[in-house]
């Protein structure tokens, strides 16, 4: 597919007709939010074999209630980690950090769209730096707010529970939104992959598995299990539609 004279390509896999049976094709993305930042390296370094991107959460105490980090960490992580950075942007002027972003080593980013209702100009600059990049909808928000930026986006993300605090329970009310989702992404071929976020463990992985998600955003089901790495093979056996 052709958008603006250039070839849109994902950078995570080639378009897949998702159906409700086993699946191959998902990916993990454990967020650091939920991981023990005294011992960072060593818990990435940990499951880095048995998961697919990482998932960074970056708040400015406006947008959300919470502070996280920011590109001093992102760019101590890039060192640490070869790993794809999907660094998720829950700020209120996502377009003032693409450069720091950009500098400190991120992959892809993912802003909201009810901080940007036009989310043109983010989307642009985000290009121009070689940045992927994607939007996110609340739970309360429709997919009809993202719907006409779908073809621009490499992932659109699915908040499954409040931005802004770990630990939460999954809302199950968003399922149908990934559905929809995978619905006008299928029947349009793009490219566009569907990360849900929140409150992803084995159960809740195989719900959002087989309504159509792609990456699977697991903070304190991964880094706070006893065992992490067969934390992230029994989230993926979920999601995938095998029997755990």
């Amino acid at each position: 597919m052709v958008l603006a004279g250039r070839q849109l390509v994902s950078i995570w896999s080639p378009l897949v007709v998702h159906s409700h049976t086993m699946r191959d094709d998902v990916r993990i993305a454990p967020s650091i939010l939920a991981a023990d930042f005294a011992n960072l390296a060593a818990d990435i370094e940990r499951i880095a074999p048995v998961i697919d991107l990482l998932h960074v959460d970056v708040m400015d105490g406006h947008f959300v209630p919470n502070i996280s980090l920011g590109p001093p960490v992102i760019a101590s992580l890039r060192k640490a980690t070869d790993l794809y950075l999907d660094c998720h942007l829950m700020i209120t002027d996502p377009l003032s950090y693409l450069d720091a972003m950009k500098q400190a080593g991120a992959n892809g980013v993912t802003a909201h769209i009810e901080a940007i209702p036009n989310p043109h100009p983010v989307m642009d600059r985000a290009e121009e730096l070689g940045l992927d990049v994607g939007l996110v909808i609340n739970p309360a928000t429709p997919v009809a707010a993202i719907e006409p930026y779908l073809e621009r986006c490499s992932m659109v993300v699915v908040m499954s529970v409040q931005p802004g605090f770990g630990g939460q329970a999954f809302i199950e009310a968003v399922v149908p939104k990934i559905e929809r989702l995978r619905e006008i992404i299928d029947s349009s071929a793009l490219l566009t992959d569907i990360e849900v976020d929140g409150g992803i463990d084995r159960r809740t992985a195989t719900l959002a598995g087989d309504a159509g998600a792609d990456i699977f955003v697991a903070g304190t089901s991964v880094f706070r299990a006893e065992d992490p790495v067969e934390a992230v093979k029994n989230i993926r056996k979920a999601a995938t539609g095998e029997v755990t």
